[in-house]
């Protein structure tokens, strides 16, 4: 981690707060969950009886996602997969994803966001210059996955987050607050486009309305596991003919230009720093390894870039010229427009008073 980070403090040892807050916090946590792995497996069950399923499972074609849907089917749960395709997958999710479906025996409901309004949803945030163009993919696939577990009143969405390669938290500049459906309705309208038809969106009182009065539970998954990156891929490459990617959610085409490309060049952010640093405090990687890893170019291959950047070209309808102006223009805080994140602290304090 360095001062890209705009909330980085370090102490007196030299150490950042990042790293601090996991061997404070996580480190503990993911020791105390480990051990109630039946008790969550029985508590799943038993809240799934006389149900078609008994939990969800978000698969993005992902590792994590991945392996969490492996393990429910493992502990003999009754997943449904949900899937949301924003026009961007790889062939190589796609293909992850069928493997993992078929060989596993569990239903797959994917739902296929209309790529007209996303696209027009994707050129607002372009134009406004904020940093956290994924928020409309984030905020999407939250209410993609709460809706299926409300129409088959399921109580459990089993997440593929995990403490192990994703603790380091993300930091306050890099991205933005994923409820946040005021701040996308806002942006949407510098496009002249302020009606969301067909978007599916997930606000705060959505939040609220889920996990408090219908009782769904979003459980990280895979802390309740001692989750090694390394096995896990192992597993899934020789029992599901999975397929890894270069880096962390890689396998959405424009991910890996926006985290390999537009991140680095226009907000000099690189996500690899918060990746790396938590499989460093969890002990799957030597810092030295990490910073090799850092020099080395997002992209695997420059042939690999030229292949993103055209089909992002062409995806949405830009010119080079266009993409240039984009980057050289400077990012502007998502708080610059209407937002919902107050109200979100508030309730957050009142919780917190409890």
């Amino acid at each position: 981690m360095d001062t890209s980070a705009s909330d980085i403090q370090f102490d007196e040892l030299g150490n950042c707060n990042f790293c601090n807050e996991i061997f404070q916090d996580n480190t503990p946590k993911i020791i105390d969950i480990s051990n109630s792995l039946e008790s969550l497996i029985e508590e799943i069950k038993s809240s799934g009886l006389g149900k078609k399923y008994d939990c969800i499972v978000g698969v993005s074609g992902g590792l994590d996602s991945s392996w969490a849907l492996v393990q429910a089917v493992k502990l003999g749960l009754r997943p449904l997969a949900v899937h949301m395709d924003n026009g961007w997958n790889s062939e190589l999710a796609q293909s992850n994803i069928a493997n993992l479906i078929s060989k596993l025996g569990v239903d797959l409901y994917t739902y296929v966001i209309n790529w007209k309004e996303y696209r027009i949803l994707m050129e607002s945030f372009f134009k406004a210059d904020v940093i956290d163009v994924e928020l409309l993919y984030d905020n999407a696939m939250l209410a993609v996955n709460y809706r299926q577990a409300l129409k088959y009143n399921v109580k459990y969405m089993l997440m593929g987050y995990n403490t192990s390669t994703e603790g380091i938290k993300m930091p306050k500049n890099w991205n933005w607050f994923k409820y946040d459906v005021k701040n996308i309705r806002s942006i949407a309208k510098l496009n002249n486009y302020p009606t969301l038809t067909s978007f599916p969106t997930f606000s705060i009182f959505d939040f609220i309305y889920c996990s408090y009065i219908r009782r769904v539970k979003s459980v990280p998954f895979l802390d309740y596991f001692e989750y090694s990156k390394e096995n896990a891929l192992k597993d899934l490459t020789l029992n599901y003919s999975y397929k890894p990617y270069p880096y962390k959610h890689y396998e959405s085409i424009f991910t890996r230009f926006y985290q390999g490309y537009i991140l680095p060049k226009k907000f000099k952010v690189d996500k690899r720093r918060v990746h790396l640093s938590s499989l460093i405090v969890s002990n799957q990687l030597s810092r030295k390894d990490a910073i090799s890893k850092l020099d080395e170019d997002p992209y695997v291959s420059v042939r690999q870039f030229e292949q993103d950047k055209s089909y992002f070209l062409k995806k949405m309808n830009w010119t080079e010229i266009q993409l240039e102006e984009y980057i050289k223009r400077p990012g502007i805080l998502h708080d610059k427009y209407p937002t919902e994140k107050p109200i979100w602290e508030f309730f957050k304090k009142l919780y917190l008073k409890r």
